[in-house]
């Protein structure tokens, strides 16, 4: 199935590994050229010889999204040398795990910082270009603990819903000038993140217990989600925070 984006302009941010660098391979195979942002320069280097066995142009800005400078400078950069961005995918690493009452307001300064208003500043960059041009597609990425709080993952808990309550208004206030917003939830995924977590491959195991599946997810299975929602085809899917995690997850709604 044509997905209809080839030549569009994708910027993802965490796109030097994971989940982000799955996501970027997915739309690069689909003819986007790609930016990838990340804070590691090694493996963002890496990440573009990868990303250029695709064909397209590729491009990389060092940048960190704590950072509240960071998101306009990734998006200007990204449409000097390769144009306005149509798509973003805004991703990040997790803040770390920790229960409530041990988590500091240092910790929560850096987790909101990250995963909430790093966010909240890479769509208001791309959201000028896109409403002026009646196109576009933001995908965040967050986790399944907007859908159930997870035992130990306090921070991820309060700013991962918090995205998720931010991609449902603007979805509700763009979506009429062609602009799109999605949210995606991952499940357990076969990433450095998860592994840091779990330790081993029979940590590996011991995650995909509760997934019906039986396995964890593989990180392109993930990228290929966030690549229909930013193409064509996903063209009435606004608002929408989507599960993807194997049905592990017994919510419902």
């Amino acid at each position: 199935m044509d997905l209809g984006i080839t030549g569009r302009v994708a910027l993802v941010t965490g796109g030097s590994s994971g989940l982000g660098l799955a996501s970027a391979k997915s739309l690069a195979r689909e003819g986007c050229n790609v930016c990838v942002s990340a804070r590691n320069p090694e493996r963002l280097a890496e990440a573009v010889v990868e990303l250029q066995e695709f064909g397209g142009v590729v491009h990389a800005v060092l940048a960190d999204v704590e950072d509240p400078e960071a998101a306009p400078r990734v998006v200007a950069e990204t449409r000097e040398v390769l144009g306005p961005v149509d798509i973003l995918v805004a991703n990040a690493g997790g803040p770390p795990p920790g229960r409530f009452v041990d988590m500091g307001p240092d910790e929560w300064d850096i987790a909101v910082q990250r995963n909430l208003l790093g966010t909240v500043r890479l769509m208001h960059a791309v959201l000028p270009d896109m409403r002026s041009r009646g196109w576009g597609r933001i995908v965040t990425i967050t986790s399944r603990s907007v859908r159930e709080a997870l035992d130990g993952l306090a921070l991820s808990n309060a700013t991962r819903s918090a995205v998720a309550g931010i991609v449902r208004t603007v979805a509700r206030e763009v979506g009429g000038e062609g602009v799109l917003v999605n949210n995606v939830l991952p499940g357990p995924f076969d990433t450095d993140r998860l592994r840091s977590m779990v330790g081993d491959d029979e940590g590996l195991v011991l995650a995909a217990n509760g997934v019906p599946l039986g396995r964890v997810g593989r990180a392109e299975e993930l990228g290929d989600v966030v690549a229909f929602l930013a193409s064509e085809r996903a063209s009435f899917v606004n608002g929408v925070s989507l599960l993807v995690d194997g049905g592990e997850s017994r919510v419902i709604a």
